[in-house]
């Protein structure tokens, strides 16, 4: 056996060789710190995003680097740190856990439970920012995601894999839309992921009162960062989703991940870089306000059977104001997304809820992501309420109409009272076609207006009580062929009749 070289020779020897030392620590030293952003100087190797570790127990992030020093943003706020104290190099990235023991939990930006049902025991970790697949690894998207909303299915679909913008002013029911969404997922093996950048604390308690009260909490995961979180938390909120949401990708697991809303991450990147100093570009926000969401919404996708045939679908929020769509951080987030559903304020007042504008809203995947049932009964819906709202500008001055354009008003009305949907209630995409297909054959038209929606509904029960088998055939193919056209004729008639004598 060889003894242990102990002597000081040898000591001396191995320090004057070449041989790089082994462990060696990079240390540094805070040279000044406030407004929770700490210079350090003596990190020379340190690298952009990279974990630094205090002396007196918090942790940071390198979130600038300079030629003298570093800037480091802290994790904490309320760990002191002071000027001359010592801080070291992780040599790796901020990581989050990940994991399916996450669902059914509410967790902060930096991981750590916020539900008060103990710690969470994730044996896997991934970092923040990850490389977005490319295009080989993905497929285009052709699978439908329902939402359960008539309006958004039937008009602007959303597929597995797309990135949908929600956008409108304050209070027009974005939130609502997007929980009515994630409700509707139960028992259709998709995860929810609920991104919450900057809200109260009482609207987020709201909120999941409301998951778990509909039993969507099982499926789904809660990232909060809320308002009285510090910056730092509020940014990295949606890259923490996004890590969740990919862990689950990758396993093949369909994923729905909501950011709500890229607009107060904005903000929060903002505030930060304005501390870090970096010079404010247009409305004060960095030059890379773009960069930062298009690399976050560019990790949505579907993947391909060989990568295991997974999808992240994104629907991030974004507040207007004024119903001012081509505001700065507004128009940035329509040009990275794949379409947007438009939530208009006089639509809203009206009474019309959801208020999809149907003008302003656009998917560019469009039908190839809706089931051939809808697609078939809802072609020339989007025409009808087009022309509704051409013409109705024309009725509020006064002029006579022809009788076309009568029957064209008429029809519009009868299509938007099919749309109207009070929340918390959605429809399987089975009750949309019936809905969808007595308006396309004109058995509404006699009908007074709050009759619409009540005969419609009923209708639809009516198919899957009487007729279990066909509705259960076009729950299963997804088609509406001729034969179950005349079929559904048949039964909308003897409906008819029951309808009339009640």
């Amino acid at each position: 056996m060889v003894e242990k070289e102990t002597d000081i020779i040898s000591l001396l020897e191995k320090a004057l060789s070449e041989k790089p030392q082994e462990k060696l620590e990079e240390i540094g030293t805070v040279i000044k710190v406030g407004d929770g952003i700490c210079k350090i100087y003596g990190l020379a190797n340190a690298v952009y995003g990279e974990l630094i570790d205090f002396e007196g127990g918090n942790q940071g992030i390198v979130l600038d680097l300079d030629e003298n020093y570093v800037s480091v943003v802290l994790l904490d706020i309320s760990i002191s740190v002071v000027e001359q104290e010592v801080v070291k190099r992780t040599g790796d990235v901020f990581k989050v856990p990940v994991g399916e023991k996450l669902l059914g939990r509410v967790i902060s930006a930096t991981g750590k439970p916020l539900d008060a049902l103990g710690k969470i025991d994730c044996e896997e970790k991934s970092s923040l920012e990850r490389l977005a697949p490319g295009i080989v690894d993905r497929v285009p998207v052709k699978q439908s995601l329902e939402t359960g909303i008539i309006a958004i299915d039937s008009l602007i679909p959303i597929g597995k894999g797309q990135r949908e913008l929600l956008i409108g002013n304050r209070s027009t029911g974005k939130t609502s839309i997007v929980l009515d969404t994630i409700c509707h997922q139960k028992n259709k093996n998709v995860i929810c992921i609920y991104v919450s950048i900057g809200h109260k604390q009482a609207d987020i308690a709201k909120i999941i009162y409301r998951l778990e009260k509909d039993g969507a909490l099982d499926y789904t995961i809660v990232v909060n960062a809320d308002a009285k979180e510090t910056a730092l938390n509020q940014f990295l909120a949606p890259y923490a989703g996004c890590s969740i949401g990919e862990y689950f990708l990758n396993k093949g697991r369909d994923v729905l991940i909501i950011y709500d809303d890229l607009s107060k991450h904005a903000i929060a990147y903002r505030e930060l870089s304005l501390l870090l100093r970096r010079p404010p570009g247009r409305e004060a926000y960095p030059g890379d306000i773009f960069y930062i969401h298009s690399r976050l919404l560019e990790r949505a996708c579907k993947l391909s059977d060989k990568k295991g045939g997974g999808s992240l679908t994104a629907i991030p929020l974004a507040q207007t104001q004024g119903d001012d769509i081509s505001a700065y951080i507004p128009t940035n987030l329509i040009s990275i997304t794949d379409g947007q559903i438009f939530l208009d304020t006089n639509l809203f007042n009206q009474g019309i809820r959801p208020a999809v504008s149907v003008g302003l809203s656009v998917s560019r995947v469009g039908g190839a992501a809706q089931s051939k049932a809808i697609k078939k009964v809802s072609g020339s819906l989007k025409l009808e309420l087009a022309q509704y709202n051409e013409l109705l500008a024309f009725a509020q001055f006064g002029s006579e109409l022809d009788k076309a354009s009568q029957k064209a008003l008429d029809r519009g009305r009868r299509a938007f009272e099919i749309l109207k949907q009070p929340e918390r209630q959605t429809y399987s995409f089975v009750d949309q076609t019936m809905f969808l297909f007595l308006l396309k054959e004109n058995y509404l038209d006699t009908l007074d207006l709050d009759q619409v929606k009540p005969f419609a509904i009923q209708f639809s029960s009516y198919v899957k009580g009487t007729y279990p088998d066909f509705y259960n055939q076009i729950l299963e193919t997804k088609v509406l062929k001729d034969d179950d056209e005349n079929k559904l004729k048949k039964m909308a008639e003897e409906f008819n009749i029951i309808f009339s004598k009640s």
